[in-house]
């Protein structure tokens, strides 16, 4: 049986991410730091929920969790501006039909500015039951919908779940105190201090708290109750470790591909003596033959040797590592090689167990390629 947690941390990062506060209509703002809704919605969107039926999980996650958040960078402020309405249209404000515009009497479409955080980044502690905590876990691992932050133009840049929970924590704050704060290049200074945003949990604590509504009652429509939230300071270094960066290792570079010259009068040799032994026919379709195609490199980059290929034995090897093609059947077969990461074995098209993916390669080819690439395969008057 596993150790038991009660602990989820998330890393909240991105190269814009928003969390909306209850501006509304025109100006769009966001809050300084991940909201409980914005958490919420990226697990209901991890599980798959949609915003009608997240009611119920909703009630859950409300009874069961607590959270906090530590302000690792604050990042900027941005703006942006967003249209709303587009072929829709937007109610009017007395909730009587559309609004459209006076002269043309079209549907009108609301322009909207909305603030983002830019190049922030945020640790999020969720607190509660150990298998909660597990089940939640998995759905981040493996979410069935794609999450975003706080909007849906906001992915994140690096996995959600900053570690594996461990171990139990007593509160929030024992808790992100236990994770370090890293630097994000060479030369990254940690701050002095870092701002922590927690939900109020005890009445002997005598911290003065903020009100936030944001937590959610329902997604559609979107209802929010207040919380309340305690602000802590946590100095770095004493109460958070700072991590230095690692030095990047250097790689040990791959060793080069050996590849074919097709260039050099060694290759027209053995492509026009595979080609004279198939008599110039595909030997997938039979239509006429234009290329060889290789089903093994193992051979590639000794071709250029003239006076070994004189040696008919020699030729005679290489030419079993060669195949002719059509040009369709060629270019179907390489995008099949090249989509699996094939190696030094490539694919022998004789071999029956390639045969469907082949046919339908080249029937995809047929269907999307320019009427240049069907007239490879069929007669000019047949395409026109």
């Amino acid at each position: 049986m596993g150790a038991s947690f009660n602990t989820l941390f998330l890393r909240i990062e991105g190269p814009l991410q928003a969390w909306g506060d209850t501006s509304k209509f025109v100006i769009r703002r966001t809050m300084e730091a991940p909201t409980k809704s914005g958490i919420f919605g990226l697990i209901c969107c991890a599980e798959g929920l949609p915003r009608q039926a997240a009611r119920e999980r909703l009630e859950t996650l409300n009874a069961k969790l607590k959270m906090g958040v530590r302000i690792d960078r604050t990042g900027d402020r941005w703006w942006d501006y967003h249209t709303v309405g587009a072929k829709v249209g937007v109610l009017r404000a007395d909730g009587k039909g559309i609004k459209m515009t006076a002269t043309t009497h079209e549907i009108e479409t609301l322009i909207t500015r909305r603030e983002y955080l830019c190049d922030a980044s945020f640790l999020v502690a969720l607190r509660g039951e150990s298998g909660l905590i597990a089940e939640l876990k998995g759905h981040l691992e493996d979410p069935r919908w794609t999450p975003y932050l706080g909007r849906k133009g906001c992915p994140p840049s690096r996995p959600l779940l900053e570690k594996p929970p461990t171990g139990e924590f007593c509160d929030l704050l024992t808790a992100l105190k236990s994770v370090p704060w890293y630097p994000r290049f060479d030369g990254d200074t940690p701050p002095p201090t870092l701002d922590c945003l927690l939900d109020w949990e005890s009445e002997n604590d005598g911290s003065a708290a903020l009100v936030w509504y944001d937590v959610p009652v329902s997604f559609e429509p979107p209802a929010h109750e207040a919380r309340l939230v305690i602000r802590k300071e946590l100095q770095v270094g004493s109460d958070v470790e700072a991590k230095s960066r690692k030095p990047l290792q250097k790689r040990t570079p791959a060793p080069e591909r050996i590849r074919t010259d097709y260039d050099k009068s060694t290759w027209g040799k053995i492509r026009d003596r595979r080609l004279d032994g198939d008599h110039h026919l595909c030997v997938f379709c039979k239509s006429p033959a234009v290329t060889g195609q290789h089903i093994s490199y193992r051979h590639a980059g000794k071709e250029d040797n003239l006076a070994a290929l004189a040696d008919e034995e020699i030729m005679q090897e290489r030419l079993k590592h060669v195949r002719s093609l059509c040009r369709l059947c060629h270019d179907a077969v390489t995008m099949i090689e090249y989509g699996l990461g094939m190696g030094l074995d490539r694919i022998n098209p004789e071999d029956p167990g390639w045969r469907d993916k082949i046919i339908g390669k080249r029937n995809e080819i047929i269907r999307f390629r320019s009427l240049e690439t069907r007239r490879r395969r069929l007669a000019a008057e047949e395409v026109e």
